[in-house]
């Protein structure tokens, strides 16, 4: 395990290093009443790489324009930030492709916009996931529940935006760390406290969640579902919230010149991409993680975890 870099260690106000990701699609209906039809939405998250403060955002559709307005008001409400870090595109979202080829096609226009805005952004390698391991796991919170609990509930634009709220506020109240070491002292330490500077606590509302869909208005299935996404979402957190051992121990051997196998997810039958080690960038801490490789289209970044080194003949003599 690598060490943390500097944008999560160093105090500093809240997102002003943020990590960017795109959830979705979700199926919602354009108005209410008879003839509406079905159109799609998404979900933007914003996560403070300090504090671990989520902020969520609907986006009406992946183009330029919605995403840059929705950047403009997340900077409109939790200030400007210096440092945008994202996936590389080809691994934005693997289950939708449309979000896959969002930021690679818009790369030149978006970099406009931030540089005039004096915010800087940074793409991890590709396929290369745990890099942003913050912001994918803020939308396995907020994504994964969000489509169960909607289940097949058509919600409008104003709805959506409305649970997105909602779940935000959920996701910013989680327990963190004691308060104090105080023995009496039961308050704990949640991203609300870097927003507002204390908890945040929801208004009292009847529970209902043994209640009928059918006997229930528009609002009430609303605060029924977002009354769902936590019972779901508390149980997974609390779970989340035990020991975890990954990456103790150093295993990658590769060198300079080592002929290695391209793990690709959508490489063709009996196409196996090879190549050859060129450089390896190593952290902080002076341990690669990351190399260059050639192959026969060219030079790519690619995290060691995603290289396959091939035996040499030493090797297989041995």
């Amino acid at each position: 395990m690598g060490n943390l870099p500097p944008q999560r260690i160093t105090p500093d106000y809240p997102f002003l290093s943020v990590g960017l990701d795109f959830a979705g699609p979700f199926t919602i209906i354009n108005r209410k009443g008879r003839g509406s039809r079905l159109i799609k939405c998404y979900l933007c998250l914003f996560v403070c790489l300090r504090y671990k403060c989520i902020h969520l955002e609907a986006v009406s559709d992946l183009t330029k324009d919605a995403f840059i307005m929705t950047l403009r008001r997340f900077i409109a409400r939790r200030g400007r930030p210096t440092e945008i870090f994202s996936d590389n595109g080809t691994n934005f979202v693997a289950a939708a492709k449309e979000l896959g080829s969002f930021i690679k096609q818009n790369q030149e226009p978006l970099f406009d916009f931030a540089s005039q805005n004096l915010i800087k952004f940074k793409f991890i390698p590709a396929y290369t996931p745990h890099f942003g391991g913050l912001w994918e796991a803020g939308v396995k919170s907020a994504k994964h529940h969000i489509k169960r609990v909607i289940g097949n509930s058509h919600l409008t634009f104003e709805e959506i935006s409305t649970l997105f709220t909602q779940v935000e506020s959920i996701l910013n109240s989680r327990p963190l760390c004691p308060l104090s070491s105080c023995p009496n002292d039961l308050l704990s330490l949640s991203p609300g406290h870097f927003l507002i500077g204390r908890p945040l606590t929801a208004p009292p509302a009847q529970y209902l969640g043994d209640s009928k869909e059918n006997y229930l208005q528009r609002y009430e299935r609303l605060e029924k579902i977002q009354q769902h996404f936590w019972q779901r979402w508390q149980r997974d957190y609390i779970s989340e919230m035990q020991q975890r051992t990954k990456w103790k121990s150093n295993a990658a051997k590769l060198s300079v010149g080592d002929m290695v196998l391209l793990s690709e997810d959508n490489a063709p039958p009996l196409s196996w991409k090879l190549g050859r080690v060129l450089r390896l960038i190593t952290g902080s801490d002076g341990i690669a993680r990351v190399a260059d490789v050639t192959t026969n289209r060219g030079c790519v970044r690619r995290s060691l975890v995603r290289l396959c080194k091939l035996p040499t003949a030493e090797e297989l003599r041995g």
